[in-house]
């Protein structure tokens, strides 16, 4: 749902890449790396579940190493940073079965090892071969990449607190994008790995902790506010920053079919079948023959490159019933399951949505946020009228990363429920303190500054 990102950013940024491309020093660096193509998940035996999997308590660290290509912008500019480790851990799928996947933990210099942020990637793919894990390494670049490359200009705002920013592969091992159970779940393990792995990362044994993700990361992010309470009660987490929330899968498909991100029908059908065998026989006894191995090339394509070869394309009527994801029963449990606004969360949360969001409607996202604070989580609902899904992901940026700031100082001490519709986030008072050093940060940590507060 990124995939406008990554062009976002590079057209905020434009200068500064030009300035980092220009520069023999940053060529040099990746030259120094260039034979260090990091092996594939699919077949990198680092991912692997080991058999006895169900022996492992949920955030059990079980292997950990670090990764085997340096982190890097746009996977071509290795990014400074103290340390990073890739920690494979055990979670819990939608079906409630053990299973296991990768955190990636990226430590800062001058890090305040006693503050996390977990941030969720809008992978938006059925494949482990995009997971950020690999897509964040140097030559890590697959298939339609590019948005999670680019949400790594996001991560080093955090970076640049101080903060410990942990990400995790949380559609799972096979790619179950939507199975969204699991992705709150391997959210909320992610965290536990991280606490558990101080012995090796320096984590405190009891930081403040904090969630970021927009768009698919919105929708893991929320997730596990909403699985919190029950699956990870002695969590505590001081606020969660999300955006572009998508409450509804049947919703998308009304509204991006035939549309720019039509795609994503595609790879979340795919993803939804990895987690539920059932769905896969009714997709495979429905789809048109003559759509078959279009449809099915979804499954080993990343975000960008779906989003590009399905681009305005009919995918209801690649099927032969065009009422399928509304009316078949098993697709109806499944989406149903899937859905926001389940539970409860008891973090308190930032919301930021685009009044003319393409992907899922603003009143979706209104009764959600209304859901939430009827039983009593404090929201902070920020509307905005001047922009789409994918240009807020970049300009509400900054007033969520200030948010963030608040929250994990202690000084946000909001105790009700409140919305403001703006004119643009980007002229928000508070994302005008942070927008010049969230740039700078930016243009440095490209030339290779060491990431993290002076």
């Amino acid at each position: 749902m990124l995939s406008f990102l990554a062009k976002q950013l590079a057209v905020s940024l434009v200068l500064f890449l030009a300035v980092v491309y220009s520069t023999p020093v940053q060529h040099a660096a990746a030259n120094v790396h260039e034979r260090a193509t990091p092996p594939l998940p699919s077949v990198d035996t680092f991912y692997q579940v080991p058999v006895n999997i169900e022996s492992y308590a949920p955030g059990a660290i079980i292997r950990h190493r670090p990764p085997p290509s340096p982190i890097a912008a746009f996977a071509k500019d290795p990014v400074n940073l103290a340390a990073s480790y890739q920690i494979l851990y055990r979670t819990t799928d939608s079906l409630n079965k053990a299973t296991a996947t990768v955190l990636t933990v990226l430590v800062p210099y001058n890090a305040d090892l006693s503050k996390v942020l977990s941030y969720q990637v809008a992978e938006d793919s059925s494949t482990i071969n995009c997971a950020p894990s690999y897509a964040l390494q140097f030559e890590g670049q697959q298939n339609g990449t590019s948005s999670t490359q680019a949400e790594l200009l996001l991560m080093e705002g955090g970076l640049e607190q101080g903060w410990v920013v942990i990400v995790p592969d949380f559609l799972g091992p096979k790619g179950a994008f939507l199975a969204n159970a699991l992705s709150g779940h391997a959210t909320l393990d992610g965290i536990r790995a991280a606490i558990n792995s101080g012995p090796v990362t320096g984590i405190s044994k009891k930081p403040t902790v904090t969630m970021w993700g927009y768009s698919g990361g919105s929708v893991a992010s929320m997730w596990a506010a909403e699985l919190q309470p029950s699956y990870a009660p002695e969590l505590v987490i001081a606020g969660a920053a999300v955006g572009g929330a998508v409450p509804s899968i049947t919703t998308v498909v009304t509204e991006v079919n035939g549309k720019p991100s039509a795609g994503l029908i595609a790879s979340g059908v795919l993803g939804l079948t990895h987690q539920y065998p059932e769905l896969a026989t009714v997709v495979a006894q429905h789809i048109l023959p003559q759509y078959k191995s279009e449809f099915y090339k979804a499954d080993a394509q990343c975000l960008g490159a779906n989003i590009n070869d399905f681009a305005n394309k009919d995918i209801v009527g690649m099927f032969d019933d065009r009422s399928l994801v509304y009316t078949n029963p098993t697709a109806v449990k499944i989406t149903s399951a899937n859905r926001l606004g389940q539970h409860i969360p008891k973090i308190p949360m930032f919301v930021y949505k685009s009044i003319g969001d393409e992907i899922s409607p603003v009143s979706e996202t209104d009764k959600l946020v209304q859901y939430y604070c009827n039983g009593g989580t404090t929201v902070q609902y920020q509307r905005d009228q001047n922009s789409n899904h994918e240009k807020l992901a970049v300009i509400g940026a900054p007033k969520a990363l200030s948010w963030l700031q608040g929250r994990m100082n202690g000084k946000d001490r909001q105790t009700q429920c409140s919305t403001k519709t703006v004119f643009s986030s980007i002229f928000d008072l508070d994302a005008l303190k942070v927008l010049p050093k969230f740039l700078l940060d930016a243009l440095f940590d490209l030339l290779g500054k060491p990431v993290g507060p002076i």
